[in-house]
C-alpha cells in the first residue's frame, strides 16, 4: 500500500484539507473527492483541453498533473465562474452565440479563455481562433465560438 499524502489546496475560494494517494490525477481529485464534475476527463493525453482548470491562475491540464503538485496552490474550475443567476460574459456569450452542442468540452474552453480575455481584453478573430486551438471540440465548427469569445470580450470591456 502507498504512503497516503496530506494536501491543502484552496479550489474556487475554499480551502480543502484532503489525504490523498500519490498517483491520484488532479481531475480525478477534483471530480472523486470534492464532486466538482464540470471539469471533464476525455483523452486523460492533455491533447483534448476538457480537463482545463485555472492553477494560480494559469490554464493547466489537470489529468496531466497530480493531485499533490496542487498542494498549497490556488485552483479554479468551471464552478467557481459563474452561477445560472450570475453568469461570467463568457458563459453568457456562449449561451447567446450557440456556440456549444453537447457541452463536453464547454468547461474547459471557458477556463482556457478566461484568462486569455483579462491578458487580452480587445483580440482579433485571429487571436480568438488562436487562442481556441488549443481545445478540441467534436461538435460544433468553432465560428459560434469565436463570436462567442467576441462578444464577451465586449461585455468585459464595457462591463
Amino acid at each position: 500500500m502507498e504512503n497516503l499524502i496530506e494536501i491543502t489546496v484552496t479550489v474556487n475560494g475554499t480551502e480543502y484539507h484532503r489525504t490523498v494517494e500519490p498517483r491520484m490525477l488532479l481531475s480525478d481529485f477534483l471530480r472523486h473527492e470534492l464532486n466538482l464534475t464540470g471539469t471533464h476527463v476525455g483523452c486523460e493525453h492533455g491533447v483534448c483541453g476538457s480537463c482545463t482548470i485555472l492553477f494560480d491562475g494559469d490554464p493547466v491540464r489537470s489529468c496531466l498533473m497530480f493531485a499533490v503538485q496542487a498542494n498549497g496552490h490556488t485552483l479554479e474550475t468551471v464552478e467557481g465562474l459563474g452561477t445560472p443567476d450570475a453568469m461570467h460574459p463568457l458563459q453568457n456569450a456562449f449561451r447567446e452565440k450557440h456556440a456549444l452542442q453537447c457541452g463536453f468540452c464547454t468547461p474547459g474552453f471557458l477556463m482556457s479563455l478566461k484568462p486569455f480575455l483579462e491578458q487580452n481584453p480587445n483580440p482579433s478573430r485571429d487571436e480568438i481562433r488562436e487562442a481556441l486551438s488549443g481545445n478540441l471540440c467534436r461538435c460544433t465548427g468553432y465560428e459560434n465560438m469565436v463570436d462567442a469569445v467576441a462578444l464577451a470580450a465586449e461585455e468585459m470591456r464595457n462591463g
